[in-house]
C-alpha cells in the first residue's frame, strides 16, 4: 500500500490545496481505509462508498464540490421511490386513448384534399410525462389563483388536445379543424400553443424553440416577485416547462440558468424530454445528451434528477455487484441507444450485453422479448411520479428532470427511434392495425380500413373519464386553461401629465429625459404606481433612471447583503426584497422574458402590472424580435421604450448602436402599437392613451412602442387646442408656415422634427417658401389603419369607401410633401400610397457610424439644409421654382461637405 508520501496528488474539482492537516494521523487512516476497499473490493466498490460519503456529507450540511455528471442510472434509486398514488391500469387506460387520439388527430389532417401536417412522434415519447403532471401534479385556476404554470413543449400540442376531448373540452369536429383555424371556424385548432389563437385554452407560446425555458424561467422569478410586493399570493404556484433535448441548444434555454438558481427559483420544473432525437437524427450520435446536460445544469447551481430507466431495469442494476453494468450504461453513445430502439431483443442480446460474460450471464434467464421491453424511465409512471415528487419537494434550487425516451413510442416498428419520425404524420392502416394492438383498444380492422380512422372515447360515464375529472378536481381546474380575472384599473387624470406637458423651458432635454420624468409622476400615484414594473439590461444611469434606485430600490430575493460604495450619495444603488426595479444585468432576452411574463400578470394572476422596458434601441426588435412576436401571441402588455433611437442621435458609439430601422421592425408586429415622438406633450398623450387602452375598461392586447432619444433639445409647451386625435392617430400640424408664398409641407418625426422647423425657416427666409411642418408620431399606425381602409372597401365594393386618416389629415395641405426622419427612408415610405399630392422622403439608409451629429446628418442628407433642398427639389420637379436654383442651394450649404456641417449638440448620453 503506498504511503502518503508516494502518492501523486491530483487535485479535481476544486479541492482544497492550502488547507493545514491538523490531524495527519487520522487523515491517514482515512487513506489507508480507501486503499483496503480499493484492494479488498475492488475499485466500484470502493466508488460506491464514496458517493456514499459524498451523500452523507450532504446530509449533513457539510460542503463538497459538486460532481459534473454522476453515473447513467436514476438519480433516485428504487428504495427511495415514494408510494404512486394513483391507479395505475386506468392511468394506463386513458394514456391509450390520449396516444390514439392525438396520432389519429395528425394522421386526418394529413388526408387529401387537407394535408396541413403536424407532428405525433414529439408526443409519443413524451405523453406519459404529461399523463403523470395532468394525473398528479398541474395545478388549475378555480381555487382563485393562478394555479401553476405549464409551458407545454409546443410539438407535443395533439397530445394536450387529444385529452381535453376525453375531458369533453374540445370536439370531434374541433379535433378535425386541427391546423384549419380559419376554415374550420369556430371549431379550428391551432397547430402549437398560441394563446392570441386561443385565448380560453393556452397560457404561454412556445414553440419557437428556446423561448419556453427562458420564458418559464421568468415566469418562476415574476411568481417571487409580484409575492414579494405582495402584489398576488403566488407562493403555491409553481412552473413546469416540457422541453426537448435538441431544443437544448438553443442559446436562450440554456442561457438564463444562473439567475433561476442565484435566486432559487425552488418554484420551477424544467422536464427536458430526452428521446435523444433532433428533427433530423440524433442530438449527440457520438456523445451523451443526457450527461452533457446534467453537467451544464449542476454547474450553473441546479438540481438534477435523471430519469434513465424503467422498473424492468431494477432487477439487472441490483444484480450488478462489479458495475459492469452501469459501465456498460455509461459508455454506450446515444446513437447506440438509438440502435437498439429500432433492433430485436436478440440484436440487443448480442452487442449490448454480448461481448462481456457476467453481463450476458444476467439475461441468460430472459426472453429476448423481455430483453426488447427493457424500457426507458421516461415511460415509467410509478418513476416519473418519483421525480415530480422530488422535484416539487426540493427547497433551495430550481430542478431539472432529464427523462430519458423513445421519440415515436408506441407508434410501430416504422416509427419508433426512426431518424425521419419528426417529418412522419401519416399512418398506414397497418401501422394503424399495429398502434391499436399496442394499446389494446377495441377498434375494429373494419374501421380502420374504411375512410379517415376513428377517434376514441371510452365513454363519458366510463370509469376513465370519471378518473380524469376527479383528478382535475382534486387539482383545482383543468389544464391548461388561460382565465382573465383581472380589473380595470382606476387611471390617473388629466393633471399627472400636466408637468410634461409644459415643456422644458429654457433647458434642453432629450425625450428620454422627458418620459422619465412622467413616469415619476405616474409612479407617484396611491392606485397605479405599485404596479410599474421597471425593466433595463444595466443600463438604468444610461437612461437616467438612477433616480428611482433609492425609492423603488432594485428587486433582490436577498436584499443588499453589503455596503453600496455609493451609499452616501444622494441616488445610492439600492437592493432590496421588495424592491420595484427589475435590473437583469446584460441579457435583453432575460429583460424581454421579464417584460413578458409582467405584462400578462393580468391573466396569469389576475392582478396587472404595467411593465416598462427600456433599452438601448439597437438592441431591442433586432435582437430580441422573436420575444417581441412571443409577447403578442401571449397577449401582454405594458410600455417598451427604444431608448438611444435614431441612426444618426450616438455620436460616438458607431455602426452596432445605431438604429435607423426597428421602426420598421415594429411594424411587422400586429400587436405592437409605435410612436416616434418629438417632444413631453406628445409623449404625455400617448402614454395616457396606452394606459387606457391596454387597463382601461375596454382593454386591448396590445404593446406600446416608442421610440425616445438621448439628444437634448427645447421641449415646447403643448399648443393651445392641441389636435389630440391626431396625436394618437400618427399625424398633426405642429407648425404652421407664417411667411413666403410657394406652399409646401414638410412631415417629420421624433429627433427630425426641430430640423424640420429650422428647414421652415430657411426657405421662408431664403427662398420664399411657406412651409407647415407637421408631427408624424406614428408612421407606422397611418399605414395601419389606411391598409384597414383597403381591406374595407375590398370587401364592401356597394357601401361608402373609407378614406385614410392621413389623406383625410393632408387633404387641405398644398404639396409638394417631403418626409424627414431619423429612420430609413423605409420608414416613412410607408404612406406614401395615401399621400394626397407628390411625396418625398429623406431618410438615414446605410450602416451608421461615429462623428458628430451634424456629421451624420449631413452625410445621409437629413438635416434642415438638406431638407431645404430637398423640399426645392420637389418644387422645381413641379415647375413652381427655377432648376438653378437647386445647384444653388446645395452650394451654399455646401452639402456635398460633411465637415462644413454645424457638429450639433454634443453629449446626452441619457
Amino acid at each position: 500500500m503506498a504511503s502518503g508520501s508516494d502518492r501523486n496528488p491530483i487535485i479535481i474539482g476544486g479541492l482544497p490545496s492550502q488547507v493545514p492537516d491538523f490531524d495527519p494521523e487520522e487523515t491517514q487512516e482515512w487513506l489507508d481505509s480507501l486503499d483496503a476497499a480499493v484492494d479488498e473490493r475492488g475499485r466500484e466498490r470502493a466508488r460506491y462508498l464514496m458517493l456514499r460519503l459524498i451523500e452523507r456529507a450532504r446530509e449533513k450540511r457539510v460542503a463538497v464540490p459538486e460532481m459534473r455528471s454522476t453515473d447513467y442510472v436514476n438519480t433516485i434509486p428504487t428504495r427511495a421511490e415514494p408510494f404512486f398514488p394513483g391507479n395505475e391500469e386506468i392511468e394506463r387506460k386513458i394514456l391509450n386513448a390520449t396516444r390514439w387520439n392525438a396520432a389519429v388527430m395528425v394522421s386526418r389532417a394529413q388526408r387529401p384534399g387537407i394535408g396541413v401536417g403536424g407532428h405525433i412522434a414529439t408526443f409519443a415519447s413524451s405523453a406519459s410525462l404529461y399523463d403523470v403532471g395532468f394525473n398528479h401534479f398541474f395545478r388549475g385556476k378555480d381555487e382563485g389563483d393562478g394555479g401553476d404554470q405549464v409551458f407545454f413543449q409546443g410539438h407535443a400540442s395533439p397530445g394536450i388536445y387529444a385529452r381535453a376531448f376525453l375531458l369533453d373540452r374540445l370536439s370531434e369536429d374541433n379535433l378535425d379543424g386541427f391546423r384549419q383555424e380559419k376554415s374550420k371556424a369556430p371549431h379550428g385548432l391551432s397547430s402549437y400553443p398560441h394563446p392570441r389563437l386561443m385565448p380560453d385554452f393556452w397560457e404561454f407560446p412556445t414553440v419557437s424553440m428556446g423561448l419556453g425555458p427562458i420564458g418559464a424561467i421568468y415566469q418562476a422569478r415574476m411568481n417571487r416577485y409580484m409575492h414579494a410586493r405582495e402584489i398576488a399570493d403566488t407562493s403555491k404556484s409553481h412552473v413546469w416547462a416540457f422541453l426537448g433535448d435538441g431544443e437544448m441548444d438553443e442559446p436562450e434555454s440554456l442561457g438564463q440558468l444562473t439567475i433561476a438558481a442565484r435566486e432559487g427559483l425552488d418554484n420551477l420544473t424544467f422536464v427536458v424530454n430526452c428521446n435523444l432525437q433532433r428533427l433530423d437524427g440524433p442530438v449527440r450520435g457520438n456523445g451523451k445528451v443526457i450527461q452533457e446536460l446534467e453537467s451544464v445544469f449542476r454547474g450553473a447551481g441546479w438540481n438534477v434528477i435523471k430519469l434513465i430507466w424503467d422498473r424492468t431495469w431494477d432487477p439487472l442494476l441490483a444484480q450488478d455487484r462489479d458495475g459492469i453494468l452501469v459501465n456498460r450504461m455509461n459508455t454506450t453513445p446515444d446513437g447506440q441507444f438509438q440502435t437498439y430502439a429500432t433492433e430485436s431483443g436478440a440484436y440487443i442480446r448480442d452487442h449490448f450485453f454480448g461481448d462481456d460474460q457476467r453481463l450476458r450471464a444476467m439475461v441468460e434467464g430472459m426472453t429476448d422479448d423481455q430483453i426488447l421491453h427493457l424500457g426507458r424511465g421516461g415511460h415509467d409512471h410509478k418513476k416519473i411520479y418519483a421525480a415530480f415528487k422530488a422535484a416539487v419537494e426540493h427547497k433551495g434550487q430550481p430542478t431539472v428532470i432529464l427523462a430519458k425516451t423513445v421519440k415515436g413510442w408506441t407508434l410501430g416498428p416504422n416509427f419508433e427511434g426512426r431518424n425521419a419520425t419528426h417529418q412522419m404524420k401519416k399512418l398506414t392502416v397497418d401501422d394503424l392495425k399495429g398502434f391499436r394492438d399496442r394499446l389494446h383498444l377495441p377498434i375494429s380492422d373494419k374501421e380502420l380500413e374504411s375512410g379517415a380512422p376513428p377517434y376514441y372515447h371510452p365513454g363519458r360515464d366510463s370509469e376513465e373519464i370519471q378518473y380524469m375529472h376527479d383528478r382535475r378536481l382534486g387539482l383545482g381546474g383543468y389544464v391548461p386553461t388561460r382565465v382573465v380575472r383581472s380589473k380595470p384599473l382606476a387611471l390617473p387624470g388629466d393633471k399627472t401629465y400636466a408637468t410634461v406637458k409644459k415643456g422644458s423651458g429654457q433647458q434642453s432635454i432629450a425625450t428620454t429625459m422627458a418620459f422619465v420624468r412622467l413616469l415619476k409622476d405616474l409612479m407617484r400615484d396611491k392606485e397605479l404606481g405599485k404596479r410599474f414594473v421597471l425593466i433595463a439590461p444595466d443600463e438604468y444611469r444610461t437612461f437616467g433612471m438612477d433616480s428611482f434606485f433609492p425609492s423603488a430600490k432594485i428587486y433582490n430575493p436577498l436584499g443588499q447583503q453589503y455596503e453600496s460604495v455609493d451609499r452616501e450619495l444622494l441616488l445610492a444603488y439600492k437592493e432590496s426584497p421588495t424592491g420595484q426595479m427589475l435590473h437583469d444585468g446584460i441579457s435583453e432576452a432575460g429583460c424581454t422574458a421579464s417584460l413578458i411574463a409582467a405584462g400578462s400578470a393580468y391573466a396569469t394572476h389576475g392582478e396587472p402590472l404595467i411593465p416598462v422596458y427600456v433599452f438601448y434601441s439597437m438592441f431591442g426588435f433586432q435582437r430580441t424580435g422573436d420575444q417581441f412576436w412571443q409577447m403578442s401571441d401571449q397577449l401582454a402588455r405594458g410600455f417598451v421604450l427604444g431608448a438611444t433611437a435614431g441612426r444618426t442621435t450616438l455620436t460616438g458609439e458607431g455602426l452596432q448602436h445605431a438604429d435607423g430601422h426597428s421602426q420598421l421592425l415594429a411594424s411587422t408586429n400586429p400587436g405592437c402599437v409605435a410612436y416616434d415622438p418629438a417632444f413631453g406633450f406628445e409623449i404625455a398623450h400617448i402614454v395616457q392613451d396606452g394606459l387606457r387602452r391596454m387597463y382601461g375598461p375596454d382593454s386591448e392586447d396590445v404593446f406600446y412602442y416608442l421610440t425616445v432619444y438621448n439628444e437634448p433639445t427645447q421641449h415646447p409647451a403643448e399648443p393651445e387646442n392641441i389636435d389630440a386625435e391626431g396625436i394618437l392617430k400618427g399625424v398633426y400640424r405642429f407648425s404652421e408656415g407664417t411667411s413666403g408664398s410657394i406652399p409646401a409641407q414638410i412631415m417629420a418625426s421624433g429627433v427630425a422634427v426641430p430640423w424640420a422647423v429650422e428647414a421652415q425657416k430657411i426657405l421662408a427666409e431664403e427662398w420664399n417658401v411657406k412651409a407647415d411642418v407637421w408631427s408624424a408620431t406614428s408612421w407606422n399606425e397611418l399605414r395601419r389603419e389606411a391598409v384597414a381602409c383597403e381591406e374595407y372597401n375590398l370587401l364592401h365594393p356597394e357601401e361608402e369607401q373609407r378614406v385614410p386618416y392621413v389623406t383625410r389629415k393632408l387633404a387641405g395641405a398644398q404639396g409638394p410633401f417631403v418626409a424627414v426622419s431619423d429612420w430609413m427612408r423605409a420608414v416613412p415610405d410607408q404612406i406614401a400610397r395615401w399621400v394626397p399630392g407628390t411625396y418625398q422622403s429623406l431618410g438615414a439608409d446605410g450602416f451608421g457610424f461615429a462623428d458628430t451629429r451634424g456629421a451624420a446628418r449631413r452625410f445621409f442628407h437629413i438635416d434642415a439644409q438638406s431638407i431645404v433642398v430637398g423640399v426645392l427639389t420637389e418644387l422645381a420637379r413641379e415647375g413652381k421654382v427655377d432648376r438653378s436654383v437647386l445647384k444653388q442651394a446645395i452650394d451654399r450649404y455646401q452639402l456635398l461637405d460633411v465637415s462644413a456641417a454645424d457638429p450639433g449638440a454634443a453629449g446626452g448620453d441619457a
